[in-house]
C-alpha cells in the first residue's frame, strides 16, 4: 500500500484534484440549467455529455495547478519545500507529462462535447478563452495582483458558461464570478501575501469586477434583445439565502481565528467548497430538490477527499524514516 501511496499521492497533491469536484458542480449545474430551461427533462440528459464535462473540468483545473507548480518549483524550494515537486517526491519531467495529459483530456473532452451540440463552436470558443486564461494566471497574473484575483473569477465564469454559452440563467456564472474574486482578495490579504494590497488594488478589484458584472449583462440583455432573461424571481432565493449563509461563515472564520493567515487559508478552502453549495441552491430553485441533492453529494465528496489527502500524506509521512542534517561545528 505505501508504494503505490507514495506515488500516487503526489500526483493526486500537484493536480490538487480533490477540489475539482468544485469546477465538476459549475459545469454540471449549467448543463442542468441550460437543458431543463430549453424544455428537456433533467433525467432526459445523456451520461455522455455529465462524463464529457468531467473531463474537461477536471482537466482544466488539473493543469492549472500542475502547470502552477511546475513554474513556481525553484521559488517553492524557499517557501514550500514540503510540495511534491521541490520535495522531489514527484520528477520534473513526470509533472510535465502530468500536465500535458490533463490538458489533452480537457481538449478531447470539450470536443466530444461540442459534438452534435448547437452551441457546439461557442463551447471550443470558451474551452480556448478558459486554457488561455489559466496560462496568464500561471505565468504572470497571479504576480499583477488585481489582474491575477479577477483573471481567477473569469476561470471559473468560462468554465461555468463552457457547457451553456448562452448562459440561460447567467446568475449562476455571475455568482460564481463575484465569490471568487471577492473570496480571494480577502483571502489575499488575512494571508498577508506579497506584494501587499493597497487601497489602488482594491478599488481595481472592485472596479473591475463591476465592469465585467456591467459587461456579462449587458451582453445577455443585447444578444437576446430583452431582459427577460436577468428577471429576478423565486428561483434566485435559494443562491440568495446561500450567500447569505457564507457571509456569516466568513465572520465566523475570522472570529475562530486569531491568526489571520490561517484565517485566510481556512477561508479559502470553505469559498472553493461554497461553490457546490451554490450550484445546488441554482438547481434547487430552477428544477428541483431531487437534482440538487446530488449536486449537494458532490460537496462531502470534495471535503472528505480533502481529509483524506491529509491523512494519507500524515500516514506516510510517519512511515519515513526520519532525516538527520548534519550540523558544522
Amino acid at each position: 500500500m505505501f508504494p503505490i501511496g507514495r506515488r500516487l499521492l503526489p500526483i493526486l497533491q500537484l493536480t490538487r484534484m480533490a477540489l475539482a469536484f468544485t469546477a465538476l458542480a459549475d459545469s454540471f449545474c449549467a448543463l442542468m440549467l441550460s437543458e431543463t430551461r430549453a424544455g428537456v427533462s433533467w433525467t432526459a440528459i445523456s451520461p455522455v455529455r455529465f462524463a464529457a464535462l468531467a473531463m474537461v473540468s477536471a482537466g482544466l483545473y488539473g493543469f492549472g495547478m500542475s502547470l502552477n507548480d511546475i513554474i513556481d518549483r525553484r521559488r517553492d524550494q524557499q517557501l514550500a519545500s514540503h510540495r511534491p515537486l521541490p520535495s522531489g517526491r514527484i520528477g520534473l519531467v513526470a509533472a510535465h507529462v502530468i500536465c500535458v495529459l490533463l490538458a489533452a483530456m480537457a481538449t478531447v473532452g470539450t470536443l466530444v462535447y461540442a459534438a452534435g451540440n448547437p452551441d457546439g463552436d461557442m463551447s471550443l470558443i470558451l474551452f480556448c478563452f478558459t486554457l488561455t486564461m489559466i496560462v496568464f494566471y500561471d505565468l504572470a497574473g497571479k504576480y499583477l495582483v488585481a489582474p491575477g484575483l479577477l483573471t481567477l473569477g473569469l476561470i471559473r465564469l468560462f468554465n461555468a458558461a463552457l457547457p451553456a454559452p448562452r448562459m440561460p440563467v447567467p446568475w449562476q456564472p455571475m455568482l460564481l464570478l463575484n465569490h471568487i474574486v471577492l473570496v480571494s482578495t480577502v483571502a489575499y490579504q488575512w494571508e498577508q501575501k506579497r506584494p501587499p494590497l493597497t487601497k489602488r488594488h482594491w478599488w481595481a478589484v472592485l472596479g473591475g469586477l463591476a465592469a465585467m458584472d456591467g459587461l456579462l449583462i449587458f451582453a445577455v440583455a443585447w444578444r437576446r434583445h430583452t431582459a427577460s432573461a436577468l428577471a429576478i424571481g423565486p428561483g434566485l432565493l435559494w443562491p440568495a439565502a446561500a450567500a447569505a449563509a457564507f457571509v456569516g461563515a466568513a465572520v465566523i472564520i475570522r472570529k475562530r481565528n486569531r491568526n489571520a493567515r490561517q484565517a485566510g487559508g481556512t477561508l479559502m478552502l470553505t469559498g472553493l467548497l461554497w461553490l457546490i453549495v451554490y450550484d445546488a441552491a441554482f438547481v434547487a430553485g430552477y428544477i428541483g430538490l431531487a437534482p440538487a441533492g446530488l449536486i449537494l453529494c458532490l460537496l462531502p465528496v470534495a471535503y472528505l477527499s480533502v481529509q483524506l489527502m491529509r491523512w494519507w500524506s500524515g500516514i506516510l509521512a510517519l512511515s519515513q524514516r526520519p532525516a538527520y542534517k548534519r550540523i558544522e561545528t
